[in-house]
């Protein structure tokens, strides 16, 4: 004999929600996101804000390498330049 037997099914799927009607927001944080406005991501630091700059250092005795990083010179940490600009 099943468990089941004689129980009824009360699963009723449930309803899909409505779509939000909102506008769409641009989000200044979303760098990689499509916007109504052209952007460049910057070339030198790929959009990161900072590059490279591995400093030799000594932890607990042993010398390493660290790298902290620093602003990148070319988009100065904006990550973007407005409008479309060529490699150079």
């Amino acid at each position: 004999m099943d468990a089941h037997d004689g129980e009824e099914d009360d699963f009723e799927p449930e309803e899909p929600d409505e779509f939000d009607d909102e506008e769409d927001v641009e989000n200044e944080d979303d760098l990689f996101g499509v916007t109504s406005d052209a952007r460049t991501i910057c070339h030198l630091c790929g959009g990161a804000g900072f590059i490279a700059n591995p400093t030799a250092a000594v932890i607990s005795g042993t010398p390493r390498t660290v790298d902290n990083g620093r602003e990148c010179p070319h988009c100065n940490g904006a990550r973007k330049f407005p409008g479309l600009v060529p490699p150079v």
